[in-house]
């Protein structure tokens, strides 16, 4: 029972982490020490869950997909996902700054726990790092595009995203940005389209049951590297949550209000009024929070 709480709480951070742009609910995950258990379970689902089922029954197919833990996970993650999308949507509207700021101080502390993941720093490693931290960064200066209505492309989209979602340091909202789904899925979930949810929700479920077995076997087969990759992918991330930021281009939220909606980094001194205290204080709070999450996993953090 305790044992599913703790797994119930890390979903709905990963849920949380999922909703905003530039934050990955896989980071989440991965620092918290469930990561594995996550790949293992979705992998367990597939053709020879269905054969065991005919033969074994349920109770067989619960213990093969470590079914306790798969529900806790999803409930929290869905229970998050749903309660705070309004919440954020509301935040990243009126006070974006303070958003980004406690997100980026929740990076800063991934980065130094994942780096304790990598057990050997070898030349693969370190441009394995690069690489991560170059495609994560252009990632961060695509521009959004237009909103998309197809429900082909719905469904691709969230596909997409999902694979993105489950990559420490990668997130599928910002994905969902570029591809112009974010905000309708957004309005989607505050408004209970049920429609446009399970379009969304289809092409994640295809998604996630494809990509997770490629990314497994990578850990599998090559640990350090991959993890190494992950890290970049984190480093890269930094670029879209800096707090200070000037907006180069507004759009009209469903309320009919002018928010930003394309941005540049700048300095504080450059910004009206950076509120530099508070950016730093939730920075710090979010680092804490990691290193906090952090203890739930020792063994994940020592391997």
């Amino acid at each position: 029972m305790i044992k599913s709480l703790l797994v119930f709480l890390k979903g709905l951070a990963m849920g949380a982490a999922d909703v905003v742009p530039g934050v990955s609910g896989g980071t989440i995950a991965f620092i918290t020490g469930i990561y594995d258990d996550l790949l293992s379970s979705i992998n367990a689902i597939n053709l020879k869950t269905l054969k065991q089922l005919r033969e074994e029954g349920i109770a067989a197919v619960w213990k093969t997909i470590n079914g306790n833990f798969l529900v806790a996970l999803v409930l929290g993650i869905a229970v998050s996902f749903l309660s705070l999308s309004k919440l954020f949507k509301h935040l990243l509207d009126t006070h974006p700054n303070l958003v980004w700021a406690f997100f980026f101080g929740l990076v800063i502390g991934s980065i130094f726990l994942v780096s304790r993941m990598v057990g050997k720093w070898s030349i693969q490693a370190i441009v394995a790092t690069i690489i991560g931290t170059a495609i994560s960064y252009y990632l961060t200066i695509i521009q959004p595009g237009g909103e998309a209505n197809s429900m082909a492309f719905i469904f691709l989209s969230g596909a997409i995203a999902i694979c993105a979602m489950i990559l420490p340091g990668v997130s599928g909202s910002f994905i969902l940005l570029i591809l112009g789904v974010y905000y309708p899925m957004l309005e989607a979930v505050s408004e209970l389209d049920i429609k446009f949810i399970a379009i969304l929700g289809s092409g994640a479920i295809v998604g996630l049951l494809s990509f997770s077995r490629f990314l497994k076997w990578l850990l599998d087969k090559y640990y350090d590297v991959t993890v190494a990759l992950l890290l970049g992918f984190l480093i890269g991330s930094l670029n879209k949550l800096w707090p200070w930021k000037h907006t180069l281009q507004t759009r009209l939220n469903s309320h009919g209000i002018e928010v930003p909606f394309i941005q540049e980094n700048v300095i504080p001194s450059q910004v009206t009024n950076p509120q530099i205290g508070v950016v730093v204080v939730l920075m710090v709070v979010g680092i804490a929070i990691i290193v906090l999450m952090s203890k739930f996993a020792p063994k994940e953090l020592d391997a």
